[in-house]
């Protein structure tokens, strides 16, 4: 793959990409670094659709040439209060195995195992002493639980997440676009830790299944678990907001674009021949277009996507299970 091609990889389906004209020096590099990092909460059930998006992205980078790491943020999400050390500990070993199912070969990287050293801890000390209250406050209005009445760990948080990049020698950043507050904290802080500014890859989010607002464990009707079953997936796609011709935080497109396409060369819609028969799209654009054009019904592409959503998860949520 040329260098062109693997640029055209990384951007793909990405909501934007934070130092592009770094991306050919960082490629040219003998193995380059990528990284994403997950508050492990909710166990197993907690990996939902939009964390399948981050896993595909990272996929796309691997794809790329990029050795990928992935962060089990232990203690972030211990101070972002999602849990107890107890069932931190036992959560992260969980998510591990669900990426693992998922198809995804990376180095599984434990927060805490490095983030109690000295050195990383003068690090997150020496940020802390140059950034405001309402600085850091402001990186994470997207990432906070409770974020009204937020804690001083939480505060903490960001300057771990800067520091983090540094200790875990990044040349690639990969995450949700809810991130990108705190990396542009980041950009600002990086010289006073002596580190390069990497590159920042943000994925878009998928929207809930019961309309505008993102996707979260926390609201289980809002979105598919890869342990949900058949029976479930069926049932959420089906009562999934979807209203015909529009675009505007449809989940179902979503899906569509940044999970079920990557992984198919090509997507079949079935509808009875008094319909127009089957549809076939090589490409998310054209099915979108279809879609618009009101020319693709909402119940056909649910069905499709549950066929296909059905197709991923079911292999995923066997091999977990063994």
């Amino acid at each position: 793959m040329n260098l062109d091609k693997k640029v055209e990889l990384i951007k793909r389906n990405t909501e934007e990409v934070i130092g592009e004209d770094k991306l050919k020096e960082i490629l040219k590099l003998k193995k380059p670094v990528s990284y994403c990092g997950y508050e492990p909460s909710g166990g197993f059930k907690g990996i939902h659709l939009g964390h399948l998006v981050t896993i595909t992205k990272l996929i796309d980078l691997q794809k790329a040439g990029f050795h990928v790491k992935v962060l089990l943020a232990d203690w972030h999400a211990w101070l972002n209060r999602k849990g107890t050390w107890e069932e931190l500990k036992k959560q992260a070993k969980l998510w591990e195995n669900g990426f693992k199912a998922a198809g995804l070969k990376a180095e599984f990287i434990l927060g805490s195992k490095f983030q109690r050293n000295m050195d990383y801890i003068d690090d997150v000390l020496t940020l802390s002493l140059n950034t405001t209250m309402n600085r850091a406050l402001r990186s994470m209005q997207e990432v906070a639980r409770d974020f009204e009445n937020a804690k001083v760990s939480q505060v903490i948080y960001p300057l771990m997440q800067i520091v983090d990049i540094k200790y875990l020698k990044i040349d690639l950043v990969q995450a949700g676009i809810e991130q990108r507050k705190i990396h542009g904290l980041g950009i600002e802080l990086f010289n006073l830790i002596n580190y390069k500014t990497p590159a920042f890859v943000h994925t878009p989010l998928i929207s809930s299944l019961k309309g505008p607002g993102k996707m979260s464990s926390s609201a289980p009707e809002s979105m598919i678990s890869i342990n949900d079953d058949e029976n479930n997936i069926n049932k959420k796609i089906n009562e999934a907001y979807c209203p015909e011709g529009v675009l505007e935080d449809n989940p179902i497109l979503q899906i569509m674009k940044l999970i079920i396409f990557p992984r198919n060369e090509n997507v079949i819609v079935k509808r009875s021949s008094k319909f127009g028969g089957n549809l076939e799209f090589e490409n998310y654009q054209d099915l979108e277009r279809m879609f618009l054009m009101r020319k693709l019904h909402p119940l056909d592409l649910k069905n499709s996507c549950a066929e296909y959503l059905i197709e991923i998860l079911n292999p995923i949520r066997k091999k977990f299970k063994k």
